[in-house]
């Protein structure tokens, strides 16, 4: 078994790969014609975004809705990172909301959460060892 990618259901196919591109500093792969499903450059590990019509097609009942205005789900994507004030400051002007600002941890990381403009949580961290 190896782990392949994370699709992500969001809002907006577009919308979210120019959100990472501008927030995090990836680069767009791939967006199908029908823009309802793009990937990013992130190295080994795909980061995917389908159209949450998919996510209506895919699965009976369909596929959450994050809400900004709840608190997010139980799960995040990290990137690592060596600068994290930098990275949160960057995510936030472009659009990110911020949950958590960077922290130094007891166990020697930095580390800060953000939601992206659909509400997933991710956290910016450095590397750790």
């Amino acid at each position: 078994m190896q782990f392949a990618y994370t699709i992500l259901y969001v809002s907006n196919v577009a919308a979210s790969l120019a959100h990472y591109e501008a927030a995090y500093g990836f680069t767009t792969r791939f967006l199908h014609e029908s823009s309802t499903y793009g990937e990013l450059e992130t190295g080994a590990t795909t980061l995917g975004f389908a159209a949450r019509e998919l996510g209506e097609e895919n699965f009976p009942g369909g596929v959450e809705t994050p809400d900004c205005k709840r608190r997010p789900f139980p799960s995040e994507i990290a990137f690592a990172t060596p600068d994290v004030d930098s990275a949160y400051q960057r995510a936030i002007a472009a659009g990110a909301i911020a949950v958590a600002p960077p922290k130094l941890k007891p166990w020697g990381q930095t580390v800060a959460y953000v939601r992206d403009i659909d509400g997933h949580l991710l956290e910016l961290c450095t590397p750790i060892g």
